[in-house]
């Protein structure tokens, strides 16, 4: 029996037995006499501060709250440490190798383990236990006041006091019992009023609900972790009461202890049958370890275990007295450690160390009802509210239960231990990638136009792109990855045969029949859809006849012959041209018939040959040749004399006529292509002219690839093969951007990520407001979209686990000192990035509990790129990555794997976040559509559409004018109405409303555990209704609710009526389209008004398209809320039908297989 405290005998409440137990550590007697020792009452502050610490046997909750409360965890609000305010960090190079930084002060340290001192706590015992100890946290007060005062739990574990305070010492303390409610988060009427709002961190605020008024203590702690063991320990004692840590020591991790003590004795066992007590050999205990958490090193565990032993034998039987007096120091008197042995005891504290991750630990509690596991109800409440799984059956998380539970009794309880809850969660289950799109997700019957295509630039190179080598390798790898569109520059060879080489360079060239094979054999492993062989013809017309007959033998039937009708205004779609071969290049006109004509000639490594050719001149050294080159880039990328004369050469018409679908055409300019280019005929860009018309003519640069083809590839002077950035590129709807797979980077990560999302095929769907025929997009847009409704992404990073050294790092040991960047790729007016603070030497498992909200204006083009890095490196300081699209990302409680700068994973390295994507207000379901809007005067959005000039015209869109604001108030009023519902819940603006009704659940009970309020299932809207007299903060939840459901009820019965109207008016106005022009110039405009007249119009259309699919959002987002009230009313027993009322649910359309076990 010990007591905590120090030095005051408490009158609070009994004496707390059994600590050492509950802590679930194996301390053994050590921890229990100092235990003893600092038995006694409540300790005052000075104590805390400066006195001694009150033991924590083997939780070590001294060491290791003092650790987290000094850890600069969570962002300082203004109010202190001013000068610590974090400083914009530039942006990094794509290619992260040197990352120089600006000097540091301190230098890297060697580390081979952590101290044993440093433990987390990750037990509820620690976290009752530390909070007897006390913490420092600021108590934050209406009207910006906040006060830094030191909290503590009395000993008797009956009342929260905190001190110094004016009160008098009855009052500055909170009873356990009266507590109603612990809250996380900045989610009360204090906080969302306090001045200091926007500068507390998400994750370091808590709030203690108490009282019969439901007043709030709303807190801030200098740590996540912190905040974590303090509302672990409340909610805890909420629950079990002043008898919480007897309980704990007889029932807590029983499960997990159990499996524990099988797991050991089975080694035992197996190694010496005939010896268990001696313990196991070490490299077993290895091996247990290892099989648990398998990312964790062998030296490493190898070095606590003799670490551990070390300590064992100085404090417990190094020395131990014999009978006569005098200290034997005999080697059979040793307590551990005999013969390189390892105890039970040894074995389950150092699990305990690799095994235990404290921020699952904590997250299992909060969906546990405060268990140390969970049981099948509890995971169905955690896939569906937190995961985002529609209609789970408790027979889905049974078996689950059956995957991940490694103990036997588990698996026969229906009960998933913090073990089994830590597998479930780094399985392919809970991966960030949405497991949907590793298949064909995305209509592939649209026009080829309407799609970004995978492409490979001098497919055949493998290094750089002058002195570097060719080979098959380069076409076969490309095609694995899912590259659709590769390059072929064809030359006389020896012996009639054509080779494929760069011209003008001293790489060396490859047989076009290998090529060939090459393409055939592996053309359709990776991707169904179509391949486009990008030819350069260089060939005299005797080899064009042998290349003609190659690509005809080799590749057949494959190829691509039949040729569109003359009046088609698009180009088939890849599900038509599924498992065929096209060709690109130079097309012979209408003219005579002949063998041959004359055609301008493509060279595109011409321009690097003249550079090289007059450096080469000028310096005479050969080998600074491609430094030299380097150096010219940045002046011949912004000369706009970059393209040479076109040749003319001899094209050979058997050749000609099997380029159908990809004829290669010069650009002039975009009104000249949008009077005379085909569908059929495409234009290939050098980037330097590329990225300049995207900056010049962004509209026109989209509107042209709705219907046209375009390529561009990279500028001839990027020598050492680097790569453009594709997103600057890819936001003009630009469909073939040539990327030189062979460099790793910031650009191929992104190239790579951006088609995994539709089953890597080597096409994605552009966004829909590049696809549509009349639209306003501008691709440098600063703000948001019209006809896009910008989406919130909220991301949490909570911990890393098992981060490598960076390679080629000349550090001594293991030590890592990592940080995490979450950076957004898209248009301009999304791309930004945010850093996590740096952990200190800990690679093993960093927590970072740091939270980031981004506004994405245009969804469809975002990426999301987390990059981990060493912040005191000696050399390297990239560790890894993990680049995906925006749509592809699964919400919840997510493990990232990270992948090395070459792109391929990083062994048992991950990040854990959480995520969710809201709708701007927050909250609601995320939609792909919508509508940029304008503030009216009274602070309602409505949209604003452009007068033309032309009256004809202008009468149509006014008449849309009132059905747009009604849309707007409908939209508005419901979404308004379920924010101030989720406030009035306590939850943060990304929940949803399943996750509203079960914290409602939570306080809507009475003094005996009889529900306060009900909902009534029986309507088409789940009413919420009273069971007796509600204090005010339930009856305005009652009232809000109500509200609610009548502003949802208008979007149901009169969104139809609305959407037809505006779509109607939507179709009047596009009779116009054909003849606008016309309409101007009778009207008198002229010039640039006219200009301003056509895209007053597109923008018009695009708002009416937009207002209209947000309506239809709306109401779906209606019946998802529904939806949710409803499950969410029968997850948490809130309906006045009770038990009697069965659960009818179906298996989950989505992560819900034949097979559960990742």
């Amino acid at each position: 029996m010990a007591e905590f405290g120090a030095k005051k005998k408490s009158d609070a409440g009994p004496p707390v037995a059994g600590w050492k137990a509950a802590c679930g550590g194996a301390a053994g007697a050590a921890a229990a006499a100092a235990a003893a020792a600092a038995a006694g009452g409540a300790s005052s502050v000075e104590t805390h501060r400066g006195g001694e610490p009150v033991s924590n046997g083997n939780c070590s909750a001294s060491d290791a709250v003092r650790r987290v409360q000094n850890e600069s965890g969570c962002e300082s609000p203004t109010w202190e440490n001013t000068d610590s305010a974090r400083v914009a960090i530039p942006r990094r190079s794509s290619l992260i190798k040197d990352g120089s930084r600006a000097s540091r002060e301190k230098k890297k340290t060697v580390s081979f383990s952590s101290t044993l001192s440093e433990k987390k706590i990750s037990s509820a015992a620690g976290c009752i236990h530390s909070m007897v100890e006390g913490s420092e946290l600021k108590k934050i007060r209406p009207n910006t006041r906040v006060y830094q005062r030191y909290y503590l739990l009395d000993a008797g574990l009956q009342a929260l006091y905190w001190e110094p305070s004016k009160k008098e010492s009855d009052k500055a303390r909170i009873f356990l019992d009266s507590i109603r409610e612990v809250r996380t988060g900045r989610n009360t009427e204090t906080f969302r009023t306090s001045g200091v709002y926007e500068q507390i961190s998400e994750d370091c605020a808590f709030s203690i609900i108490y009282g019969e008024i439901y007043e709030s203590l709303d807190l801030v702690a200098n740590s996540a972790e912190v905040a974590n063991i303090w509302v672990t320990g409340l909610r805890y004692l909420m629950q079990y009461g002043k008898h919480a840590l007897d309980m704990l020591a007889n029932s807590q991790d029983s499960l997990r202890l159990r499996w524990l003590e099988q797991l050991f004795s089975s080694a035992a066992q197996s190694d010496r049958p005939e010896d268990i007590e001696e313990g196991i050999p070490l490299q077993s205990a290895v091996k247990l370890v290892q099989s648990i958490n398998s990312g964790v090193s062998t030296g490493k565990v190898e070095h606590r275990f003799k670490e551990l032993q070390r300590v064992r034998e100085k404090t417990c039987g190094l020395t131990v007295e014999n009978g006569s007096g005098n200290k034997d120091h005999s080697p059979s008197k040793k307590r551990t450690g005999r013969n390189g042995q390892v105890t039970k005891m040894e074995f389950m504290e150092v699990f305990h160390d690799f095994c235990t991750r404290p921020e699952i630990y904590f997250l299992l509690v909060q969906f546990s009802g405060n268990k140390e596991y969970l049981d099948a109800k509890d995971l169905m409440r955690f896939i569906e509210a937190e995961q985002g799984v529609a209609q789970v059956s408790e027979e889905f998380s049974l078996k689950l239960i059956q995957s991940h539970e490694p103990s036997e009794e588990g698996r026969q309880l229906g009960h998933l231990s913090l073990d089994g809850f830590t597998s479930y969660l780094t399985s392919a289950e809970c991966h960030l990638f949405d497991g949907e799109h590793n298949n064909v997700c995305q209509d592939m019957s649209q026009p080829l136009s309407h799609y970004y295509i995978n492409s490979s630039h001098n497919t055949y190179l493998i290094e750089d792109q002058f002195r570097g080598p060719s080979d098959v390798s380069g076409y076969i790898r490309a095609l694995k990855m899912g590259c659709r569109c590769v390059e072929l520059d064809i030359w006389d060879g020896a012996d009639e045969e054509p080779i494929v080489c760069t011209g003008h360079t001293v790489s060396p060239p490859l047989a076009l029949c290998s090529v060939l094979e090459a393409i055939g054999k592996f053309a359709f492993v990776a991707s169904e859809y179509p391949l486009i062989l990008c030819i350069e013809n260089h060939c005299s017309l005797q080899q064009q006849k042998v290349l003609a007959q190659q690509l005809t033998r080799i590749l057949g039937e494959w190829l691509y012959r039949d040729q569109l009708d003359e009046g088609a205004i698009y180009l088939p779609s890849p599900h038509d041209l599924s498992h065929r071969i096209l060709l690109k290049g130079k097309k012979l006109g209408l003219g005579p018939d002949g063998e041959a004509g004359e055609v301008s000639e493509e060279d595109e490594g011409a321009e690097m040959c003249q550079k090289v050719k007059a450096v080469n001149s000028g310096s005479g050294t050969p080998g600074g040749i491609e430094k030299d080159v380097q150096k010219s880039v940045c002046v011949t990328s912004q000369s706009n004399s970059c393209h040479l004369p076109h040749k003319r050469f001899q094209l050979l018409r058997e050749l000609s006529d099997l380029i159908t679908l990809c004829h290669s055409v010069n650009f002039i300019d975009f009104k000249t292509s949008s009077k005379s280019q085909k569908p059929w005929e495409m234009c290939s860009f050098h980037e330097s002219l590329a990225v300049r018309l995207t900056s010049e003519s962004p509209r026109d640069f989209v509107n042209h690839n709705k219907h046209f083809l375009s390529r561009v590839y990279p500028n001839p002077m990027r020598i050492d093969s680097s790569n453009m950035n594709p997103q600057d590129l890819w936001k003009c709807g630009c469909q073939i951007v040539s990327m030189n797979f062979q460099t790793a980077g910031l650009m191929m990560d992104l190239n790579t990520a951006w088609f995994r999302q539709n089953g890597n095929c080597g096409y994605v769907l552009r966004p829909a407001i590049m696809r549509q025929e009349v639209s306003y997009f501008s691709a440098d847009t600063k703000d948001t979209v019209p006809g896009v409704s910008p989406q919130l992404l909220h991301v949490k990073v909570i911990s890393g686990q098992n981060l490598p050294k960076p390679k080629g790092s000349g550090t001594k040991g293991d030590v890592v000192d990592p940080y995490v960047y979450v950076e957004i790729h898209g248009i301009p007016a999304d791309c930004t990035e945010r850093r996590t603070r740096t952990v200190t030497h800990n690679g093993d498992n960093p927590i970072f509990d740091e939270s980031f909200e981004f506004q994405i204006n245009l969804p469809e083009l975002a990426m999301v790129r987390f990059v981990v890095l060493d912040d005191d490196f000696i050399g390297d300081e990239f560790i890894g990555q993990y680049t995906i699209p925006l749509e592809c990302l699964q919400p919840g409680y997510r493990h990232v794997p990270l992948q090395c700068l070459t792109g391929e994973d990083l062994p048992h390295a991950k990040l854990f976040v959480h995520v969710a994507l809201t709708n701007r207000r927050g909250g609601g379901k995320p939609h792909k559509r919508g509508l940029s809007v304008r503030k009216a005067r009274r602070g309602r959005e409505y949209t604003a559409l452009r007068d033309l000039g032309i009256r004809s015209v202008d009468e149509v869109f006014k008449m849309a004018a009132p059905f747009l604001r009604e849309a707007t108030d409908l939209r508005g009023n419901m979404q308004n109405s379920v924010a101030v519902f989720r406030e009035l819940c306590g939850v943060s603006a990304v929940a949803n409303l399943m996750q509203c009704v079960l914290a409602l659940s939570s306080r809507a009970s009475g003094p005996e555990g009889t529900p306060l309020l009900l909902f009534d299932l029986q309507d088409n809207y789940p009413t919420l209704e009273p069971q007796g007299p509600l204090p005010d903060v339930l009856r305005r939840v009652v009232s809000t609710y109500e509200t609610m459901v009548s502003a949802s009820r208008a979007v149901m019965e009169l969104s139809d009526g609305i959407y037809d109207k505006i779509l109607h008016i939507q179709t009047m106005a596009m009779e116009f389209h054909e003849n606008l022009q016309s309409l101007a110039m009778k009207e008198g405009l002229k010039g640039s008004k006219v200009s301003r007249a056509l895209e007053s119009f597109s923008w018009n259309i695009t708002i009416l398209k937009g207002q209209a699919d947000l309506l239809k959002h709306a109401k779906a987002e209606v019946k998802e809320n529904t939806k949710q009230v409803r499950d969410a009313a029968l997850t948490g027993n809130l309906t006045k039908e009770g038990a009697g009322l069965q659960r009818a649910r179906s298996q989950t359309g989505r992560g819900q297989g034949e097979t559960t076990s990742a």
